[in-house]
């Protein structure tokens, strides 16, 4: 098929896990841009690493994150497995999540969809949007749980409500497709519009296509190429 005319789908909010220091960036997170210096960045790894020894479950995570991309640390995903699970038995959401998403990929631990959805779920049930999202993937591919589309649905559009640009575009997608609701080209491109406007590259590249195909909006060459 040719690329132009397909359509994206997000299969995860975010390819690594997530720091509560940024919460708004989806993808690659860093500590030096936050704190602007070497000497500044060390400071801080210290104070996350005592954080984290005192059981507070923020340091816990962040700790966990400085493991996983090598930051002040080496690098050891056994580790930040480690953390985040420490962060994760004490309910913090995004701990939950993030060692959802290593047992998701197979980092530090073996793969394994089953545990993955386990902790999706724990950070979903809080209202944390990104697991949300995910859990919403792991019922779309049938990984972890039986596969159902109606419930991918359902977690997309709690991760959509909340603003969250990649279930805004999944949602949008399920729509296109009449996958878990009746099909519906003009709600596929509301949710599509929604993510684009926040700079989501892919909704901009479906919102596009639908003005290209004349799906859910009248035909415009013009705004397809704009998108």
């Amino acid at each position: 098929m040719n690329s132009l005319k397909r359509h994206l789908f997000i299969f995860s909010v975010n390819p690594r896990p997530v720091s509560r220091l940024k919460l708004n960036t989806v993808f690659r997170l860093t500590f030096i841009l936050l704190l602007g210096g070497a000497g500044l960045t060390a400071c801080a790894n210290l104070q996350t690493k005592i954080k984290a020894e005192q059981g507070d479950a923020d340091g816990q995570n962040n700790l966990g994150l400085m493991y996983q991309e090598g930051r002040g640390v080496p690098q050891d995903d056994q580790l930040a497995v480690q953390w985040y699970r420490k962060a994760a038995e004490q309910g913090d959401a995004l701990g939950q999540f993030n060692l959802g998403l290593m047992y998701a990929d197979g980092w530090g631990v073996p793969q394994d969809d089953q545990l993955a959805v386990q902790w999706f779920r724990k950070a979903a049930e809080q209202g944390h949007a990104f697991g949300q999202n995910d859990l919403g993937v792991m019922y779309q591919e049938g990984r972890g749980v039986p596969q159902d589309d109606q419930l991918a649905v359902e977690w997309y559009r709690k991760a959509a409500e909340q603003g969250l640009a990649a279930g805004q575009n999944n949602l949008g997608w399920m729509y296109r497709e009449g996958r878990g609701v009746p099909q519906d080209d003009q709600l596929a491109v509301q949710w599509y519009r929604k993510a684009a406007e926040q700079g989501h590259a892919p909704s901009q590249n479906n919102l596009g296509l639908m003005y290209k195909e004349g799906r859910g909006v009248p035909k415009n060459y013009k705004l397809a190429v704009q998108w």
